[in-house]
C-alpha cells in the first residue's frame, strides 16, 4: 500500500470517526422540528397602525415640551385625521418658533408642516409612514425572539412572511401553549407615573371618588387608571382607581435588569434595576417628590402604587400580588422589551407528539425502504463495484447526520424528504463515473487508467449537476420558512456529504483494490 492510499484512508476514518461522536446516541444529539416532535405554530399580524399613532403621540409630546421651553402658552396640541398633528391657539409672532421646533426635532425628512392663521399642522409623509410600519415589524420580530429565547425554547423558528405585516412562529416540543400565547403576545409597556390622587400612594373603590376630589372635572394633564384589588394571600378581591399624570416620568426602556425574587413577606415580586443615566434620573424625580405615590403601570394598569418614602435611584421592587411564574414571565418580558405594537392572532395549530411519532416512522421507513432498493439495484447493475457506491453511501449519510447534529439543527419531515432525495443525487454521482469506466474498459484501456479516465470525464457532469442543486437550495434557504428551511438544510449538507463520497472515498476504495496487486487486469463492474 503506497503512502497516498494509507493517508487518505486515516483521513476518511478521521472524519467519520467525528461525525459518528458527533451524531451519537442520535436520540439525544438529534433536534426535531415542530412536525416530528409536536408544538405550537402560529401566524401573528403586528398592528403597525398602533405605531403609527405612537409616532403622532411621540411627535405631541416633543412639540408641547418645546413650545413650553419657548414660553409658549395656550397652545392646544392634538391629534388630527389623517395621520397629522393640529396645534391652535398660535400668536403670529409664535409662528417662527413652530417652525424651528418642526425642522430640529421632528426632521423635514418625516413630517411636512404648514403654519399659520393661528395654527399648524405637522402630517407625516408617506415614506415615513411606510418606514414606521416596517420598523414595528422588524421590532416585534426582535422582541418576540428576545422572549422565546428567555423561554428557552429548543430550535424556534421566527420568521416576517415576505414583505407583510404578518409573523410565522413555530415552537417545538412546547408544552404549555396558553402560557406561550400569552408571553408573546402581552405588550408589557412599563411606566412610572406620579399619582394625583391619592397623592400618597394606594388606590379608591371608585371612579366617582376619584373625579369627586376634582370637582367632576378631570385636569387635561390627569387620567383615571384601574389596578387590581388583592389580599394579603395575592388573591384579587376586587378593582382600585387611581388619578395619575400622563405624563410617564421613567419607561421600561430605561431598564438595565429585571427578575423574579420575593418580598419581605415572602411573596412573589419583581426587582429592577435602572442603567446609570437613567438612574440619575429616577433618584431627582423621587427625590423631589417624597410623600407622593409612585404608580407603576404596565399595560394602562396600575400592578402597584407604593409612597416614595425615600430618593430612589437604580433599583426598586414592583408588587402586585403574582404568582411565582407571573413574576417570571412579567421580568422575561421586561428584560426582552415592550412590543412596539399590538398583535393579532391569525392562525394557531398545535401538534400532538403521536403525530410527530407517527411522521417519523413513516420517514424513517420511506427512506429505509428507498435506501435498501437503491443498494439492490447498485449491486445488480455494477456488481463489485456496487459495494463501492453502498459504502460511500453508508459514509454519506453519516456525515449528514453528524452535520444536522454539530449544527443544532432540526430534522423535519421536509429534511427527512431531503435525506430521501440526496441519497438519490449521491448515487447519480456513482452511476455516472461506473459507466464512465465501463465505457473506457470496452474502449480497451486497462483497469487503472479506466478508472482514472472515468473519475477525471465525469467530475465536470457531477459537479455541475450538485453545485447547481446546492444554489437553488441556498435559495430555499434564505428566502423559505420552516419546513422549506428543514428542506433546503439537509439538502445542503446532503449535497456536500455526497461529493466528498461519491469523488474522494470512491476513489480510495477503487485505489485501495488496485494497490493491492501490481496489475489488475479486470474490476467487477
Amino acid at each position: 500500500m503506497n503512502k497516498s492510499v494509507l493517508y487518505r484512508g486515516l483521513l476518511i476514518a478521521a472524519v467519520v470517526g467525528l461525525f459518528l461522536w458527533s451524531a451519537l446516541p442520535l436520540d439525544e444529539k438529534l433536534n426535531l422540528g415542530l412536525d416530528l416532535r409536536g408544538g405550537m405554530h402560529l401566524v401573528l399580524q403586528v398592528q403597525t397602525e398602533d405605531a403609527v399613532v405612537s409616532e403622532l403621540d411621540r411627535a405631541i409630546e416633543v412639540i408641547t415640551a418645546q413650545a413650553a421651553e419657548e414660553g409658549l402658552t395656550g397652545l392646544e396640541v392634538r391629534r388630527g385625521e389623517d395621520r397629522s398633528v393640529r396645534v391652535t391657539g398660535v400668536a403670529d409672532d409664535a409662528e417662527p418658533i413652530l417652525n424651528r421646533i418642526g425642522v430640529d426635532f421632528l426632521g423635514e425628512g418625516a413630517w411636512e408642516w404648514t403654519v399659520g392663521g393661528g395654527g399648524a399642522v405637522f402630517e407625516m409623509t408617506p415614506a415615513f409612514v411606510e418606514e414606521t410600519r416596517r420598523m414595528a415589524v422588524r421590532q416585534a420580530l426582535t422582541t418576540i425572539q428576545n422572549r422565546v429565547d428567555e423561554f428557552g425554547v429548543a430550535e424556534p423558528t421566527i420568521a416576517q412572511l415576505g414583505n407583510t405585516d404578518r409573523i410565522v412562529i413555530q415552537l417545538p416540543g412546547v408544552d404549555d401553549p396558553e402560557r406561550i400565547r400569552e408571553l408573546i403576545k402581552n405588550t408589557a409597556f412599563l411606566e412610572f407615573r406620579l399619582s394625583e390622587y391619592p397623592r400618597g400612594g394606594g388606590g379608591v373603590a371608585s371612579r366617582e371618588e376619584v373625579l369627586s376630589n376634582f370637582g367632576g372635572q378631570l385636569p387635561d394633564d390627569v387620567e383615571i387608571l384601574e389596578g387590581d384589588l388583592t389580599s394579603t394571600g395575592g388573591r384579587v378581591i376586587g378593582t382600585q382607581y387611581y388619578a395619575v399624570e400622563k405624563r410617564s416620568v421613567m419607561t421600561g426602556r430605561d431598564l438595565k435588569n429585571a427578575r423574579a425574587s420575593t418580598g419581605q413577606f415572602n411573596e412573589p415580586v419583581v426587582q429592577f434595576s435602572f442603567n446609570a443615566e437613567a438612574g440619575n434620573r429616577f433618584g431627582e424625580i423621587t427625590g423631589a417628590n417624597v410623600g407622593r405615590g409612585l404608580a407603576i403601570v404596565l399595560d394602562d394598569r396600575v400592578v402597584s402604587a407604593p409612597t416614595i418614602e425615600d430618593e430612589i435611584r437604580h433599583d426598586g421592587i414592583i408588587r402586585g400580588g403574582f404568582t411565582p411564574q407571573e413574576a417570571t414571565d412579567l421580568a422575561l418580558v421586561l428584560r426582552s422589551g415592550a412590543l412596539p405594537a399590538g398583535l393579532t392572532y391569525l392562525e394557531e395549530r398545535t401538534v400532538g407528539p403521536s403525530l410527530g411519532r407517527d411522521s417519523v416512522q413513516q420517514g424513517m421507513r420511506a427512506g429505509l425502504i428507498g435506501f435498501g432498493l437503491v443498494l439492490l439495484i447498485m449491486l445488480l447493475v455494477y456488481k463489485g463495484a456496487g459495494i463501492n457506491a453502498i459504502l460511500a453511501l453508508a459514509i454519506n449519510v453519516v456525515l449528514i447526520f453528524g452535520a444536522l447534529a454539530y449544527f443544532d439543527a432540526a430534522l423535519t419531515l421536509p429534511g427527512i424528504a431531503g435525506i430521501v432525495l440526496t441519497i438519490g443525487m449521491a448515487v447519480d454521482a456513482n452511476v455516472l463515473i461506473f459507466e464512465r469506466i465501463k465505457e473506457e474498459l470496452r474502449a480497451g484501456r486497462t483497469a487503472r487508467s479506466a478508472i482514472d479516465a472515468g473519475f477525471s470525464k465525469a467530475l465536470s457532469s457531477i459537479l455541475d449537476g450538485n453545485i447547481t442543486t446546492l444554489i437553488a437550495a441556498l435559495f430555499l434557504f434564505q428566502f423559505g420558512t420552516g419546513p422549506i428551511r428543514g428542506f433546503a438544510v439537509t439538502l445542503s449538507i446532503g449535497i456536500l456529504a455526497s461529493l466528498f463520497s461519491a469523488i474522494f472515498v470512491s476513489r480510495w476504495i477503487f485505489d485501495l483494490l488496485l494497490s493491492r496487486k501490481a496489475r489488475v487486469e479486470r474490476i467487477s463492474i
